[in-house]
């Protein structure tokens, strides 16, 4: 049963974060950001200007009371100390931006958009350093852990990429359309293609899994200036809005469109010595498309090591998820899922 945080918002919350200490975040529609404590009480709120909605924020990683917001194309700077004006605007981004990402050294801030641009902000020299490009909607921006230059973004062209600030090209783009096992599309593949949604890099800075719009949930290891998929699994029975790595080893939680909320641990799949490309080729070969959906339920399995990856917990939220986050309240581990509501929903997560 979700423990509801209410009376911090009017309209829909698109967006959540946590600082280290425990102070969460949430914006949503209408320019509404909202500071709560760990007891789900507003400790503060702001209506940013021209009610813009509020579509990512993030706390600086060195600095908890620093927090960034993105509403319009407005990147806002604000002090949670004394949640008034904002410190300081950025005005970097031509279109809506659609996430914040902060690297671990607090000197980049990247802000994607619906042009597909990505800008890359010096937060020390405040101006832009890096512009990066996908052809289509950027849905999803991350920094790699302990790899304060390397990123990984994906978007609405179905286009997961590696970045490295010192280039400004791509390291490495994979198309997910091309992920299709022995290049077959599943069935309804033409209607429902895989736009690729969220992006969620494990502790380890070499694991990412993203979530699209085909249900499917990928898991992909960088290697150097590349990466693969690892796997491949059908996570929800509509798109896979949000992806998130947990702290410990691989676990991951999904959100979807289906108004699940769902655990999965893939450290069998993935915290395994490396593979030669080979093997890594011959791997995804045997991973054939492990069943298909008719009428939103599973009705076939083609692989045994598909069939085994099933979730560990099951949360029936009930509706679309817009964002979810995971952090520790009162000691224990709390999932906390925004959705078309203005409240948002805390689950207890218990130890895996």
């Amino acid at each position: 049963m979700a423990v509801k945080w209410i009376g911090g918002h009017s309209s829909s919350v698109l967006c959540l974060n946590a600082n280290t200490e425990g102070l969460v975040a949430s914006g949503a529609e209408k320019g509404e950001l909202t500071l709560w404590d760990g007891g789900g009480t507003p400790a503060g709120q702001l209506q940013l200007p021209e009610a813009d909605d509020v579509t990512s924020v993030v706390f600086s990683p060195q600095c908890p009371t620093r927090l960034y917001a993105s509403h319009g194309e407005t990147i806002s700077l604000l002090d949670v100390r004394s949640l008034k004006e904002p410190v300081e605007h950025f005005h970097v981004n031509e279109e809506e931006i659609n996430c914040l990402a902060v690297n671990e050294a607090d000197s980049f801030l990247a802000a994607a958009d619906d042009s597909g641009a990505i800008k890359i902000m010096d937060l020390e020299k405040k101006k832009v350093i890096r512009s990066l490009r996908h052809s289509n909607i950027c849905s999803s921006v991350v920094f790699r852990p302990q790899r304060p230059q390397s990123l990984v973004s994906c978007g609405l062209d179905m286009q997961v990429v590696l970045w490295n600030l010192q280039k400004a090209r791509p390291l490495w783009t994979t198309n997910l359309q091309d992920c299709e096992t022995d290049g077959l599309q599943s069935a309804g593949q033409f209607f429902n293609p895989p736009l690729a949604h969220s992006l969620s890099v494990a502790s380890c800075g070499n694991v990412f899994g993203c979530g699209a719009q085909d249900g499917k949930v990928r898991i992909f290891r960088v290697t150097g200036s590349k990466f693969e998929q690892e796997l491949e699994f059908q996570g929800h029975s509509l798109g896979v809005s949000q992806v998130l790595f947990m702290p410990e080893a691989y676990w991951l939680l999904t959100g979807g469109n289906d108004g699940k909320v769902l655990l999965w641990d893939v450290s069998s799949d993935v915290a395994k010595p490396q593979k030669s490309p080979a093997k890594s080729q011959q791997r995804r070969k045997a991973q054939t498309p492990a069943s298909t959906r008719k009428n939103g339920k599973l009705t076939k399995v083609a692989s045994d090591e598909q069939a085994r990856i099933l979730p560990k917990l099951t949360i029936e939220h009930g509706e679309k998820v817009n964002w979810i986050l995971c952090t520790e309240i009162k000691g224990s581990k709390r999932v906390l899922v925004a959705d078309q509501s203005s409240s948002v929903s805390l689950y207890l997560l218990a130890e895996p």
